[in-house]
């Protein structure tokens, strides 16, 4: 409940507004694996915001230096150091872990924000890897506007367009083995660039 109060906090308090589109409505008791292109340091209040129920996030390890969010980050989400071999492995073991309970994760994929947002750069494996174990679905999650909103130039000065995300249909993995992770991946990657070249046909290769 905290995130979501963040979220809105956020979005009120920069005048923002926001448009939610849900191709699939996701079911708060049903585990997923959402995946989530990312363009933006304002990406994780607009998941906050626009996913219902509650969802655990894996984020690098320095988003815990965040004023505010950096508590809630520490206490209920999972932190990576994706340079240490150790923290990968025990964010793939809590991820595991996470899905057991019952509840879902919530991935960027690219695990950075790339330079010429809102192009999308390669995806790493962990996600796919942690669905297919798991034989929950992947969700794409498109989020449109935040490249622009608050680019990541180290101004944070938001500019005014809407706040959009897309929920698409979710990707089934049931009878899915690691054999199959590559097109997983190539299927969720294609999902998120389609709706983003919706929107900036001109920008999306």
């Amino acid at each position: 409940m905290m995130n979501k109060v963040w979220a809105h906090v956020v979005f009120w308090t920069c005048g923002l507004r926001t448009d939610v589109r849900y191709k699939f409505k996701p079911n708060p008791k049903e585990a997923y694996v959402y995946c989530v292109n990312h363009s933006s340091y304002l990406d994780i209040p607009s998941l906050c915001y626009s996913l219902p129920g509650y969802f655990v996030l894996i984020g690098k390890s320095s988003l815990a230096k965040v004023p505010l969010f950096g508590y809630m980050f520490t206490n209920l989400y999972i932190s990576v150091d994706r340079k240490s071999p150790k923290s990968r492995s025990d964010a793939m073991k809590k991820s595991m872990e996470t899905i057991d309970k019952g509840l879902s994760l919530a991935v960027f994929p690219e695990g950075t924000i790339p330079r010429d947002a809102p192009q999308m750069a390669a995806f790493k494996d962990g996600a796919f890897r942690t669905a297919i174990e798991k034989q929950v679905p992947v969700v794409p999650v498109a989020i449109i506007n935040n490249w622009k909103i608050l680019p990541d130039d180290g101004q944070f000065i938001p500019r005014l367009y809407p706040m959009i995300t897309v929920v698409c249909e979710p990707i089934i993995t049931k009878g899915m083995t690691m054999n199959d992770l590559k097109l997983l991946q190539q299927k969720t990657y294609d999902a998120l660039r389609d709706e983003i070249k919706q929107f900036y046909p001109q920008l999306i290769r």
